[in-house]
């Protein structure tokens, strides 16, 4: 790589903050801060460049993890960011907007237009004409190229925001990639525990609750977020989270030609099920959005216990299998035995990645992921079975929806 393409942290800075305050003059402006690397960065390099005429605030729309909110709101107030939060209880409001969708695409511009609309109410009485926000370069590729709505990109998507909401966009960070935000995040001196958190969707666990999103559904899914980053967090993978998707399961799926080829693979016989969710989830498909079927794989051993393959045959598992099924886009496999009732299923994420662009499956020792399991099924009523998710991004979006 020549010098020319190496990121210079600081001469980003110095160039963002003349050009925010060359854009905001003396106008005041908001950003919604969640607490996310993007939003901080963008919170404290802006009011570096403005001071007090940004009005932070923290949007509680019930889909962040348990006691979020108080944590986040806590962290950004003191230094050494300082940054002044106004907390925004929209609860209800998000709730009612998704209310018996089950559709990803939905359910993700639902709440874009909800999380608008609060903004516009909030800045419309902080007298705020400019909306700024931590938008990166992946958020446009992905929304532009029609893999999933990122409930942020507006103008790139011709949505006009000082017609519809009364503030025009400042987009700071549109040009980098996460690396790169770390990168300023940390040059603007920001703690650890915020220029190195991982990533949190923008909609929060109303992504990562499969389908429709009920109150009892998104309280399990957050008690279950909670257990996977504690278990999976010390051995720091770059994004890990879980999901919750309803257990039912497609009846008419001729299974066979990838239940020989995984037992092949597994080297066991006649102890392999493979199934097909009813519930969809988003994938990727030459650069498109693929609203593509989930598959399972549960294999045992001869004393019923599910079997643990190495990361090279988890490898080699998911590539036959999308090579002999294009419809699928996400495939999960079992590392829990135990056979019980249960509203839901769990899948444990953990990908190793750089840009977000493009990912890989973590490789994490199967002890690890069968105690996960295990603690999970143990604290999160009605959940029938977990899973482990071995899908790379492509064909699998990081996200599930």
């Amino acid at each position: 790589m020549s010098d020319k393409n190496i990121f210079d942290a600081k001469v980003f800075i110095d160039k963002q903050t003349h050009e925010i305050r060359q854009i905001l003059g003396k106008n005041r402006a908001i950003i919604a801060c969640s607490g996310g690397v993007d939003s901080t960065t963008c919170a404290v390099l802006t009011r570096k460049a403005v001071g007090e005429n940004l009005v932070c605030v923290f949007i509680d729309t019930n889909f962040m993890r348990l006691g979020e909110p108080e944590n986040v709101i806590k962290t950004l107030s003191a230094p050494p960011m300082n940054l002044p939060i106004k907390l925004i209880d929209a609860r209800m409001k998000f709730m009612e907007a998704l209310k018996q969708l089950t559709d990803a695409e939905e359910k993700r511009k639902a709440f874009r237009n909800t999380f608008y609309s609060v903004l516009c109410e909030v800045a419309k009485n902080e007298n705020c004409h400019f909306l700024v926000q931590g938008t990166i370069l992946p958020d446009i590729i992905e929304t532009t190229k029609g893999i999933k709505t990122q409930h942020n990109v507006l103008e790139q998507i011709k949505i006009d925001t000082s017609d519809i909401y009364g503030f025009k966009l400042v987009e700071p960070l549109v040009s980098l990639y996460k690396f790169q935000v770390r990168e300023v995040a940390r040059c603007l001196g920001l703690p650890s525990e915020s220029s190195e958190r991982q990533p949190f969707p923008g909609p929060g666990l109303s992504v990562r609750v499969v389908g429709e999103v009920t109150s009892d559904k998104l309280e399990v899914e957050k008690k279950a977020t909670m257990i996977v980053e504690q278990e999976l967090e010390k051995l720091k993978p770059k994004q890990y989270f879980s999901a919750i998707i309803d257990s039912a399961w497609e009846t008419n799926y001729e299974s066979e030609r990838v239940k020989n080829a995984v037992s092949t693979l597994l080297g066991i016989e006649n102890n392999v099920n493979i199934g097909i969710l009813k519930t969809r989830a988003t994938g990727i498909k030459a650069g498109k959005r693929l609203y593509g079927r989930i598959l399972t794989v549960d294999a045992r051993d001869k004393s019923d216990r599910c079997v643990g393959p190495s990361a090279h045959t988890i490898d080699n598992i998911q590539k036959r299998i999308f090579d002999i099924d294009r419809t699928v886009s996400r495939v999960l496999y079992r590392v829990t035995d135990l056979n019980r009732k249960g509203q839901w299923l769990i899948a444990v994420r953990s990908v190793e990645t750089l840009d977000f662009v493009t990912a890989s499956v973590s490789n994490i020792p199967w002890n690890v992921l069968r105690n996960i399991g295990e603690i999970l099924l143990s604290s999160c009523k009605n959940v029938s079975a977990v899973y482990y998710d071995i899908t790379p991004k492509p064909p699998g979006s990081i996200e599930f929806e």
